[in-house]
Parts: C-alpha cells; sequence; structure tokens
C-alpha cells in the first residue's frame, strides 16, 4: 500500500476532522468545563462542517463562532457526507456557568472507575447520610431527656455528649459534600465519638433495655467502611464495652442507674440477654462485611460488562469506518491515467480530507510511486497551493528514515499541484489493529520509538504533524524480510497551520487522537503529536480508542473534558503504564512529555515494570484534578 491512505469522513475512531478557526471547543472561564444543562441544538450561526471534505466555510446566513463546551447529547440528525460548500448543518453547543463551590478539583460528581472507587463513593453518600440520621436523633434526643427521670449525673453527662456529638455530625455533613475532603480519621473521630455517647444512652437506660439495638445500626455502618481495620476497632469497641459493662453490673461491682434494671429478672435471664446482644452485634458485623464483598463482586462485574460493551461499540466504528474507506480504493479517481512529470497515474490507493493518493508507475523504468493531489475545493481557497507546497517540501527535508519520502513536487505555478513519493508495501497500523486488537509490548516498543524519533526530528525542525493516527503509521515490509515504522502525511496536515497561528480557519485531525488543545482550536505544539503518540499507544495496549462518541461533537468534548478508563483495569498491563499515560494524555500541553522519546523511554520502562517515582508524582498529581473514567 502507498502513502497517503485516508480515511472517509464519518463516525468511527479515524474521523479526520475539520473546523473553523472560531468553530473549535473552547476553553471555559477559570479552565474548566462546568456542568451542562442544555443540549445542543442546530443553528446557523455556529458553524461546524460535518461529512465534508471541503475546508470549513460558514453556513448561509451567518459568521462562525466559538463552539462552547457542551454535553454529549445525540444531536437532532446527523449531517449527511458531502454537503455542499457553505450549506452544511451546524452545531451549537451551550454550557451552564460554573458553580461557585470551592470544592477540591477532580472530585465532585465524579464517576468510578473501580469497584473500589465505587464503593468509596457509595460509602462518602452513605456517611452523610449515617451523619444526617444522627443529627436528628440527637436534636430529639437533647429536646426530650430534660423531661425523662432518671440518674441525674448520667442523663446530663449525656445531653453534653449528645451536643458535641450532634456538633461534629453537622460538620461531617456538610464537608463531605465534596467526596475529595473524606478522611478516615475524622469519620473514626465520629465513631468514637458516638461510641462514647451510645454508651452513655445505655448506662442511662439499662443494660437490659432496648438502648443496645443503636449499636447494632452502628456496627452495621461501619463494618461496611473499606477499612478493615476500621471495621474491627468499632466492632470491638462496641462488643467490648457493652460486655465490660454487663459484667460491671451483673456482678454487683456497680449499681445499674439505668431506667429500665431489670430488677427481678433472674441473673441467668440476664446472662443469656447479654449473650444474644453479643450475638446481634457479631451478626451485623458478619453481615456488613460480607455484603461489601459481594458488592464489590457485582460492581466489577458490571464494570467489565460496560467495558466489553465500550470495546465491542469501539470497534465496530473502527470496522465500518475503514469498510466505508476501503470500498471506495482500488478504483479509477478522476485523475487516472493521467501524466504528472514522469509518472503515470493509475487507481485511488487513499482518499482524505484534503486530496487523493494514487499508484502511479514511471513511463519509462515501471518504478512505482504514490502521487498525492488536493481536492479542488481545497484549491479554491487562497494560498493554498504555496502552504501545501512549502509545508511538504519541508516535511521532505526531513532525513528521519522514519518518515515517507518525497520524491518530486510539481513546479510553482502549477495548476495541479502534485508530490510523488516512495511506493510502501505493506499496511498500516489501522490494519494490523484489525487483525489484532492490541498489539504486543514489544511491538509497541518498536513503534513508539521509531515514530517517536520522527516527531522530534520533526519538532527541532519547527513542523507539527497535527494527524498522528493508526493510519498515519505504516509499516514497510522491506525485501530483505525486515520491517520498520513510517509516519505519512507531513504535507497535508500541516496544510491547516503555519507559525503557530490557523489558516483561514482550518484546523484537520482525527477526533480520537487530537490534543485537548488542538481540539479547542487553540494554538498547538510539538506536544499535541506527543499527545497522539499517547493516544494511540492506550489504543494499541487496552484494544479501545481513548475517546470515542456516537458523533463529532461528543467525541470532541469527551476528548477536552473527560479522561478514559484506567488502562490496567481494560487490560492486563502492569501499574506504571496507568502512569505513563496519565503524563502522556494531560490536557495541558506543559505536563506532558517534553519529547516524543522521552515518552518512548518511559513506556519501555513501564512495560517492563519498572516505576519512576517523578512520573508517579506528575501522574498522581494530574489524576487527582481529572481521574481516570471522569466524566462532566
Amino acid at each position: 500500500m502507498a502513502d497517503g491512505r485516508r480515511s472517509q469522513p464519518g463516525t468511527g475512531e479515524e474521523q479526520p476532522t475539520q473546523l473553523g478557526s472560531r468553530g473549535a471547543l473552547r476553553r471555559p472561564v477559570a479552565g474548566r468545563a462546568g456542568i451542562p444543562d442544555v443540549p445542543p441544538t442546530l443553528a446557523a450561526d455556529r458553524a461546524l462542517a460535518l461529512g465534508t471534505d471541503a475546508p470549513f466555510e460558514p453556513a448561509l446566513g451567518g459568521a462562525p463562532t466559538a463552539i462552547a463546551p457542551a454535553p454529549p447529547p445525540a444531536m437532532e440528525g446527523p449531517a449527511p457526507p458531502n454537503i455542499p460548500l457553505g450549506i452544511a448543518e451546524t452545531v451549537q453547543i451551550r454550557t451552564r456557568r460554573e458553580s461557585g463551590s470551592a470544592s477540591v478539583p477532580g472530585t465532585v460528581g465524579r464517576t468510578a472507575s473501580s469497584p473500589v472507587e465505587a464503593m468509596f463513593l457509595e460509602e462518602v453518600a452513605r456517611t452523610r447520610v449515617f451523619a444526617l440520621m444522627c443529627i436528628f436523633v440527637d436534636i430529639f434526643a437533647l429536646i426530650g431527656l430534660p423531661f425523662l427521670g432518671g440518674n441525674t449525673m448520667v442523663r446530663n453527662i449525656l445531653l453534653a455528649e449528645l451536643a458535641f456529638n450532634t456538633l461534629g455530625a453537622t460538620y461531617l455533613f456538610f464537608d463531605l459534600r465534596d467526596p475529595g475532603r473524606y478522611r478516615g480519621t475524622v469519620v473514626m473521630s465520629l465513631a468514637l465519638l458516638a461510641c462514647v455517647t451510645v454508651y452513655t444512652a445505655i448506662l442511662y437506660w439499662g443494660i437490659n433495655s432496648a438502648a443496645p439495638c443503636m449499636v447494632v445500626l452502628g456496627i452495621y455502618f461501619f463494618s461496611r467502611n473499606q477499612s478493615l481495620a476500621a471495621a474491627l476497632v468499632v466492632y470491638g469497641l462496641c462488643a467490648g464495652a457493652q460486655a465490660i459493662l454487663a459484667a460491671l453490673v451483673l456482678s454487683g461491682a456497680i449499681p445499674d442507674p439505668g431506667m429500665y434494671t431489670g430488677t427481678g429478672l433472674p441473673v441467668m435471664v440476664q446472662i443469656i440477654t447479654q449473650v444474644i446482644i453479643q450475638f446481634m452485634f457479631f451478626a451485623a458485623y458478619v453481615l456488613a462485611r460480607s455484603g461489601r464483598t459481594s458488592t464489590l463482586k457485582v460492581v466489577d462485574g458490571l464494570l467489565q460488562a460496560h467495558r466489553q460493551a465500550e470495546q465491542r461499540e469501539a470497534a465496530f466504528q473502527e470496522v465500518k469506518q475503514d469498510l466505508d474507506r476501503m470500498l471506495q480504493l482500488g478504483g479509477p479517481g478522476r485523475h487516472t491515467d493521467r501524466i504528472l512529470g514522469d509518472f503515470k497515474l493509475g487507481v485511488v490507493i487513499g482518499r482524505g480530507a484534503m486530496g487523493e493518493v494514487y499508484e502511479a508507475h514511471h513511463m519509462q523504468g515501471g518504478e512505482r510511486a504514490a502521487v498525492k493531489l488536493l481536492h479542488p475545493n481545497v484549491l479554491a481557497h487562497p494560498g493554498s497551493i504555496e502552504r501545501f507546497l512549502r509545508e511538504a517540501k519541508a516535511a521532505g527535508a526531513l532525513e528521519s528514515q522514519h518518515v515517507v519520502r518525497v520524491l518530486d513536487a510539481s513546479p510553482a505555478g502549477s495548476g495541479l499541484p502534485y508530490l510523488i513519493m516512495e511506493y510502501l508495501t505493506g499496511n498500516d497500523l489501522a490494519h494490523h489493529l484489525r487483525k489484532r486488537r492490541r498489539l504486543p509490548f514489544d511491538k509497541l516498543e518498536v513503534l513508539v520509538r521509531q515514530v517517536g524519533s520522527a516527531l522530534d526530528e520533526a519538532a527541532e525542525k519547527g513542523i507539527v504533524h497535527r494527524d498522528i493516527k493508526p493510519q498515519n503509521l505504516f509499516l514497510l515490509e522491506r525485501s530483505s524480510g525486515s520491517s520498520i515504522w513510517k509516519v505519512l502525511d507531513f504535507g497535508a496536515s500541516k496544510l491547516a497551520q503555519h507559525k503557530g497561528t490557523l489558516t483561514e480557519g482550518r484546523v484537520v485531525g482525527t477526533p480520537a487522537y487530537m490534543a485537548p488543545e488542538q481540539a479547542r482550536g487553540e494554538d498547538v505544539s510539538p506536544s499535541a503529536d506527543i499527545y497522539a503518540l499517547a493516544a494511540i499507544s492506550y489504543r494499541c495496549l487496552t484494544g479501545r480508542p481513548p475517546f470515542s462518541g456516537k458523533d463529532l461533537p461528543t467525541t470532541l468534548y469527551n476528548v477536552c473534558y473527560s479522561m478514559p478508563p484506567q488502562p490496567s483495569l481494560v487490560a492486563d498491563l502492569p501499574h506504571a503504564v496507568d502512569s505513563v499515560l496519565a503524563v502522556g494524555l494531560a490536557k495541558t500541553a506543559a505536563e506532558r512529555f517534553e519529547s516524543a522519546g522521552e515518552l518512548a523511554d518511559a513506556l519501555a520502562a513501564a512495560l517492563g515494570g519498572h516505576r519512576d517515582d517523578w512520573i508517579d508524582r506528575r501522574a498522581q498529581a494530574l489524576l487527582a484534578h481529572m481521574n481516570w473514567g471522569a466524566t462532566p
């Protein structure tokens, strides 16, 4: 297969995208996505060209404006393919204002990415309910106790403890509005205070009264917590306090100050009553712990099923996209049999948003080559030809053996600009990922290192590829039997940008592998290519693209304001890989690796099971802001 193979615009992982200069996702105020509540609507004054090969043009009757962050509900209808230039349906995406909450970023309203995290979020919510219940019970007791009889000293001590317990529960209830503020020590402090208060109440009502039933509820609640040690401490404290108090009273060591003393009951009956109470404590502990274990298994099964469904959907979109593309290749094109330079054009072997690639043969020697031509609608834009040739020649000047060689280009002033490139035998990465959903570790290491070396050389010469994706990474099969990875299409992708500014409002890329700043229409640096290489690594390791969506705006929104599932939970990977990919997929360019070579070194070490403390710390800081699996 030759260089320049492209996917036809459509839905799916490999979907090329063109956005207007002001038709890109804009970073919201304060740098964080608000909680959206308004679905996207179609409007002629908000332009995002969908389903066309043409560069961006505003819709009739209006000028393009920004596409603000939006929720991912479905559009009112998918845009049909090949919409004529200037009359494409457009999308307006709006968002709600930021909340004034001063909570820790990345924790409020977050979703769980693992069974343990799901149980943690449930624990936080349950703790708030328990605190609220304590508040109401304490207030009711504070109001009612002064009107009851009983031991005055014990009652006064109980009233003071109830007041402190109410304050502590109120603090905990409001503090845990943000799950990120959950602290086990604070919850344990409340548990200890509650235990002291409850046993003062048992002393007030009597050891043979119904008061110990409150302890059963408390043991069950705290025994469902994540910490086994904390559960054992609460159970042991309650069971021990009940046993000691009962022993002291039944032995006559201390008088029973309770309102219900069990006077007149045989000692054996009172002992049996205490044994039953201890059994209830133990049963509450066992039921809570076993219930937690069962819930973890169920949640894990649900998450696994959800991930499998996502992977099947991603695989379906990949196959659909590639099938659409392949159905349009291998046949004659508008320029078939045309002679350009010393080459005669044959069938179309690649087609994309900017142009077509033809197989060609030398008129005399018969050597094969790949010839890339721009679409007529691209040629209609002023300066397109000059930029195409200038950027293509810059890519051709790269010395890396991992970049497709540019053999010749059309002369200045030619009415039909073209590039003649080496003909490559083999298949692109998308083909290999269709054959096997994941790449072996050693194969991926070679890919990332070879592609990374090409990207680093391009970065040194001020070139940003902007469209690194599986279809632009080609495994050349040499006649000697060896193989080497080649980066395709440095020319067409750089057409969209020159010297760090948007060129006539066109941003070209593939949403699933597009860096967030590129999706927002901001100026991009070589860090965007590093991000794309990390996204491809995620795809090769997990068998699914990092981001997808049922339509183009949804995918772009997910790229900017969500995180993919944790890699080691999707596939059997070393946990060190999670840290490397968290840094490589950082939402901000400055937080990523400084070079593609650095990413390659870090990934190779992580795949070998070696951890880097510095990378782990960087990853932890990033994930504290937006964790794996986080959604707006």
